[in-house]
């Protein structure tokens, strides 16, 4: 009589069968995922203010390119300039020597310096012209900076911005903004074809992809150039781009969608929202980011869309292929593999079935 009330004897082996099957009923039971899902969510929204305070809330310069040209009336006062604004922004000022200011400033154009510090010998002061198209918050930083440096030693600096943002966009935040809504809507779009048109197949998925990613990339920039006058976007190219990114982004989500179905939005969340969109360079630029994530920025679609869309429009004649290949092979890499494993993929509809005689034999 003992062994019948504790755990070992049989009340206990009841109590803990009881148990397993409460837990394989909740499992089960649409109350699991519900449970799961809100564990998640509550996860993802630190995340996602931790993500984009850790990047732009304290932007701080830890290298900025800059073009030298002229002969300086001081090679000490430059020295002595350069060291004092180092020492200023808490960051170095990583020197290009430049033989002319053409040079200099085709240097700008090809976004390879933020600024040009020149100096005219028998002038009174020095000049530093930035580039607020180039990175507005870098140009801010360097126009506040250089002033009370060269009070502090001696040097007057005059600045001017050679290349300002358009009047319609004076933080140089839209770029930043049409990318973010190309980056969700697209892959919110392949959600929505998953949740209301889960019969299409892998074929005709990718097609409709397609589609509403050139619809939605022509209504952003038509809305933000024609509707609101915010910028002047350099329309084709513009579109291009947005529904390239808006593809790939749809693409990212249905590949992971194959591979591991419906917790398919964590992945994609992770990777376009909470490391990319943060890295892309479009609210901060990209030398006022921790290094780590102004290094992994340019490899990510929303990134590389930034940097495309940027190009376009302010350094149009200077374009790099390099975004343009990054968005590319996102898209080809995802399409590929979800292609490959297709099979997996949530959805889609049988073949029609062979019809059949009224006497139940094959039709033909």
């Amino acid at each position: 009589m003992g062994g019948t009330s504790g755990d070992g004897g049989p009340a206990g082996a009841v109590r803990r069968h009881r148990a397993g099957e409460r837990r394989r009923a909740f499992r089960h039971s649409p109350f699991f995922p519900a449970t799961v899902l809100t564990f998640i969510v509550a996860a993802a929204a630190g995340l996602f203010a931790g993500s984009y305070t850790y990047a732009m809330a304290d932007p701080t310069p830890h290298s900025v390119p800059t073009a030298v040209t002229g002969v300086p009336a001081s090679e000490v006062k430059r020295a002595e300039f350069v060291q004092g604004m180092e020492k200023a922004l808490g960051a170095e000022l990583t020197l290009h020597h430049y033989a002319t200011y053409e040079d200099a400033r085709n240097a700008v154009e090809e976004q390879k310096v933020y600024a040009i510090l020149q100096e005219r010998p028998g002038a009174a002061e020095a000049e530093l012209d930035v580039s607020g198209a180039s990175g507005a918050t870098v140009a801010q930083l360097l126009s506040e900076t250089a002033p009370r440096v060269g009070k502090a030693i001696g040097v007057p600096v005059t600045v001017k911005d050679i290349n300002p943002l358009q009047k319609g966009d004076p933080r140089g935040l839209a770029l930043f903004y049409i990318t973010l809504a190309a980056v969700i809507l697209g892959f919110v779009g392949a959600i929505q074809l998953s949740v209301h048109a889960s019969a299409l197949n892998p074929a005709e998925r990718i097609a409709f992809t397609v589609c509403y990613a050139l619809l939605g990339g022509f209504t952003i920039a038509a809305v933000v150039d024609w509707g609101l006058g915010a910028l002047r976007l350099p329309f084709a190219e513009s579109w291009l781009i947005l529904a390239l990114t808006m593809f790939t982004s749809g693409m990212v989500f249905s590949m992971f969608n194959a591979l591991i179905g419906r917790w398919a939005m964590l992945p994609t969340w992770g990777l376009m929202v909470l490391l990319g969109n943060p890295s892309s360079g479009g609210a901060v630029s990209w030398p006022l980011l921790p290094s780590l994530l102004g290094s992994i920025g340019r490899w990510l679609p929303p990134g590389a869309s930034v940097n495309a869309q940027h190009t376009a429009v302010y350094f149009g004649e200077h374009q790099h292929l390099f975004p343009f290949v990054v968005l590319t092979l996102w898209a080809a890499v995802s399409c590929a593999v979800f292609w490959t494993w297709r099979h997996r993929h949530p959805g889609g509809r049988d073949p029609d079935p062979p019809t059949t005689a009224p006497g139940g034999a094959p039709a033909g």
